[in-house]
């Protein structure tokens, strides 16, 4: 198969698709890997690196999607990149498509096969291709929520540990999975005041076990948020809903009653985010302040530590790469219902049910729409 991979071209994004040590096994399997010029220099992988490792490297992203069967990429294609989609064409990459209803619909028009890292799970209900970018997100979103709250970014002036004889900053986190956990890490370790809630009792168990008394953990509920929100100086955002819009756990009102300067860190915001006056920044631009709290909804966190980020990917989705290289998609999909589970649009069809319900469209059950073709 002749697998290609662009340089990514979303704001501040240096992560890349194959990392070289992918490129190698891929091409020791008899695969043609075609690399875009510069396309890893960010993470200290350059065209001669690459092209020790067996890859081919093309002058341009257009010369790339032209010439391969499969894209590996690592953030949801850009408008230009959309346009060059082919029928047929394999799409590997994070997609995020509830919350993105244009993505959607130019993903539709080009009739590619579209698998969404986010939404393929393992044998045991897992996000297996999602778990390493939480992971780095969930460590992330505490730094960001300590940099919030300096004074130079508009924040209270805390500092999330205290010393002696100051209180610590109380950080609240919303959902206690890889996100959420990591997160609490962090904060644990920075000695922070951390609260975390979830509607899984057994997570709960889990992270009371771990934390021994250094987090609470709290069910969730919309009282138990009410109660809260005004006494917190960061909030983290680690909520998911496999493929569709994260909920708005954080309304306006909720904002409102909040501490100036106070923090918020939206780590779902690819799914839409899960406060309701969130909306996406970028690396360039990280903030923004709505009623004197300060917001950090950077929608390609991990994209700030992409080597880290690169290699943690790939470490990940490289099974996968290979699975569909070696099988093709339709074996390859069909012999693993996890996998199966990632195929999010097909050739004009939406095979993700909460996409379709998301906008209202059509769903095609993903093992019919393969069969059909």
């Amino acid at each position: 198969m002749i697998i290609g991979v662009p340089k990514e071209i979303k704001n501040h994004e240096y992560r890349v698709g194959l990392v070289t040590s992918s490129v190698r096994e891929l091409v020791s399997l008899g695969h043609q890997v075609l690399i875009e010029t510069n396309a890893g220099a960010g993470i200290g992988l350059f065209d001669e690196d690459y092209q020790a490792a067996g890859a081919s490297i093309i002058p341009t992203a257009k010369e790339v999607f032209t010439r391969s069967e499969m894209i590996v990429k690592v953030k949801e294609p850009q408008a230009e990149e959309r346009a060059m989609l082919r029928e047929g064409q394999i799409l590997f990459t994070y997609l995020h498509l509830a919350p993105d209803f244009p993505q959607t619909k130019d993903l539709i028009d080009s009739k590619a096969i579209c698998i969404a890292y986010e939404t393929v799970t393992d044998h045991y209900g897992r996000l297996p291709l999602l778990a390493p970018m939480s992971e780095v997100a969930g460590r992330m979103s505490i730094q960001a929520a300590a940099q919030a709250l300096e004074n130079s970014q508009g924040g209270r002036g805390l500092l999330l540990s205290g010393v002696p004889g100051v209180e610590p900053a109380k950080v609240i986190i919303l959902g206690g999975g890889v996100v959420g956990s990591n997160a609490a890490r962090m904060a644990v370790g920075m000695r922070a005041d951390v609260t975390i809630l979830d509607r899984s009792l057994d997570t709960l168990r889990a992270l009371d076990r771990e934390f021994q008394g250094k987090a609470k953990v709290i069910y969730s509920t919309d009282e138990a948020i009410d109660k809260l929100v005004p006494g917190a100086d960061a909030i983290i955002g680690a909520v998911l809903i496999p493929g569709a819009a994260a909920p708005k756990l954080i309304t306006a009102e909720h904002v409102k009653i909040m501490k100036a300067g106070s923090a918020l860190v939206d780590v779902a915001i690819d799914q839409g985010g899960c406060f309701e006056t969130s909306k996406p920044t970028t690396h360039t631009e990280p903030i923004y302040i709505v009623d004197d709290v300060v917001h950090y909804c950077v929608a390609n966190m991990p994209g700030a530590v992409a080597r880290t980020s690169a290699f943690a990917l790939n470490n990940a989705t490289l099974p996968y790469v290979v699975k569909l290289a070696q099988l093709g998609y339709k074996q390859a999909l069909l012999d693993d219902p996890g996998f199966l589970a990632g195929l999010n649009i097909m050739r004009g069809k939406v095979t993700y049910k909460e996409v379709a319900e998301a906008f209202d469209l059509h769903f095609t059950d993903p093992a019919v729409a393969i069969s059909m073709h």
